[in-house]
Order: structure tokens, then sequence, then C-alpha cells
């Protein structure tokens, strides 16, 4: 009876990722043909494939609850998840992140490990479903009406549920941007005091304002993304600018969505020791009225704002430089006074 349950919840789990799956491709048609096109399908053939993708998403996920037709629809998710993944792969390996919108506009998050861990997940399950199936195609025959319909109530529960959270998300990041373009112009005028923040570390736990700010040190924080190629490309000199400038700058990043994302992020960049901060919604770049990626905020030791909103890449580095060289004199004669 145990192996019978397990079966049933198998095809149930498997059937309402599929469902919610088909159901955010169709209702973001504009998301789903642009992850189409990202994924490097020719562009003849996006539309075929934006319509077609969640149309066998759709059937495998009913398919996957009658006995009859159960172990052929699990066959097929092997299929898709398996071509998915190898997409996700080849397109990790190319050093190119484009966002997922694997269940339409709530899941617009950039592609990464999770990705493949989640597939290679999914594709276990629907194997061990396919096995199960053909060696009892009864099931869920042999369990109680009573229990079948309860389980499958459950999972339909948790399905409106899941898609209610990713709606939230999406409404969450609207306002934001909403807010965004109301706050007037961009970033705060220099010798205005830093706003505090709270935001998750991926290192753990949480950091803020005061934990960044070093005594005698002024603090970078620089907003990213993950999906943003100019972010990568900058990252992966923080490091050397760190190393420079250790003795009167503290450099932090900040992005915004998945904490793994991110520390899997930060890893592919090399960033080392430089913290990776991740802001749930907005709060940090609404309170900076930082409005792109990359850009960065120079704070200096007394926790003012130093300098206007560095936006680009170059400008990040500009600012750095300066930093650098505005610090370099004072440095010296503090040292020359001591000795």
């Amino acid at each position: 009876m145990a192996i019978d349950y397990g079966v049933w919840c198998a095809r149930l789990v498997l059937a309402v990722v599929f469902g919610l799956s088909a159901w955010g491709k169709f209702a973001d048609g504009v998301g789903t043909r642009k992850a189409v096109g990202e994924f490097g399908i020719p562009i003849s053939w996006v539309p075929a494939v934006s319509w077609g993708l969640p149309a066998v998403e759709a059937v495998v996920a009913v398919a996957l609850l009658p006995p009859w037709t159960a172990a052929a629809a699990a066959f097929l998710a092997i299929l898709l998840l398996g071509m998915f993944t190898g997409a996700v792969v080849r397109l990790l390996r190319q050093g190119k992140r484009p966002s997922c919108s694997c269940f339409g506009a709530s899941s617009s998050a950039p592609i990464g490990r999770g990705t493949v861990v989640r597939n290679v997940v999914l594709i276990a399950l629907a194997g061990s479903t396919v096995v199960a199936t053909l060696a009892d195609p009864r099931v869920p025959g042999e369990l109680p009406v009573d229990r079948a319909v309860a389980m499958a109530v459950a999972a339909a529960f948790g399905a409106v549920l899941v898609s209610l959270w990713g709606e939230l998300r999406t409404l969450r990041r609207k306002v934001d941007e909403q807010v965004l373009s109301t706050l007037g112009g961009e970033g705060l005028p220099p010798g205005a005091v830093a706003p505090e923040f709270e935001v998750l570390n991926t290192a753990g736990g949480r950091a803020g304002l005061d934990e960044l700010l070093l005594p005698g040190k002024a603090l970078l924080l620089v907003f990213v993304h993950p999906a943003c190629e100019m972010c990568a490309a900058l990252a992966r000199e923080l490091p050397r600018w760190q190393a420079r400038t250790s003795e009167v700058l503290t450099i932090a990043v900040l992005g915004n969505g998945d904490v793994d994302e991110h520390a899997e992020w930060g890893l592919a960049q090399g960033l080392g020791d430089i913290p990776v901060l991740v802001q749930q919604g907005n709060e940090a770049a609404l309170r900076y009225r930082v409005r792109g990626t990359p850009s960065g905020v120079l704070i200096d030791a007394e926790g003012r704002v130093s300098a206007p909103v560095a936006r680009g890449a170059m400008a990040v580095r500009d600012l750095i430089i300066r930093t650098k060289r505005t610090a370099g004199p004072s440095k010296s004669a503090t040292n020359g006074s001591v000795l």
C-alpha cells in the first residue's frame, strides 16, 4: 500500500508541475516567446514553440493522472525535461544565463545550477513513475476512492498556493518598478545621510549598513543582476580593485532575488571575500534611488553619500579610481606623521 501511495503522489507532483508550467506560459505569452528565443530557438520557430510547448505540457499534466496513460506521459515528461536540461547546461557552459520563465512571469529568474538540480530531481521522479506504473498499472485503482480524491484535492490546493505565491512575487516586482519610476532624480545627493538597510547575506545571516561600513573606510555598494553581462564583467574585476584599495575602501555587491542563485553567481565570478548581498524586493535600491544595473553608490566613512550614482561598469570603475586617488595622499600623509 505504501508503494501505491508513493506512485500516486509522484504522479500528482509531476502533474502539478507540468500543469503550472503550461498555465504560466499561456498566461505570459510575451515572456514565453522571449525566453524561447533566448534559449537558441530559430526566430521562425519561436511562435510555434511558444504555443506548442505549453500545449504538450498541459497534455502531459492531464495524462499523468489516469493509470492507462500515466507511463507514456511520464516518459514524455522525461524527454521534455532532458531536452530542457541539455539546453540549460549548454547555455551555462557558454556563460549565458537567460531568464527561465518556466512557469511564466512568476519565474523570470535566470537559469543556474539550481535549474539543473531541479530538473534532475523531476527526471528521477518521472523515471520512477514509469517503472512503478508499468509494474502495477492498477494504481491508483488499489487505493480507496476517498483517499485518492483527498490527495488529488490536496495537490490542487498546493498548486493554487504556488500559483498565488508566484503572482505575489510578480506583483511585488511591478510595485517596486513603479515606485522606482516615481522617485524623481536618480540617486541621493552627495552629502545625504546613507539610509539604513538590512538584506540577506549569501554567506549566511543578514547584513546591513552598520556591518558593512568599517571605521576609516568608505563603502562602495555595487548593484548587480545575475542575468546582466556587464554586471558579470564588472564583478570579475572587483576582487582586483578591492585588493588595490583595501586600506581605504570596502566593496559589497547587492543583487535581487534568490540567495542560492546569487551565491552561485558570486562563485562563478570569483568574488572571493567580497560579500554578496541579496534584496528580497528592492529595499536597498529604493532607499538609494538606484534604477539600473550595474550601478555604484559610494558612502564615505562618516556614513554619507559622497558621489552621485555611478551608472554603468565604466562609471563604477571611475568611481573606484577616484576614491583611491583621493584617499591616497591623505593616507600617505597620515602614515608619514605617525612614523
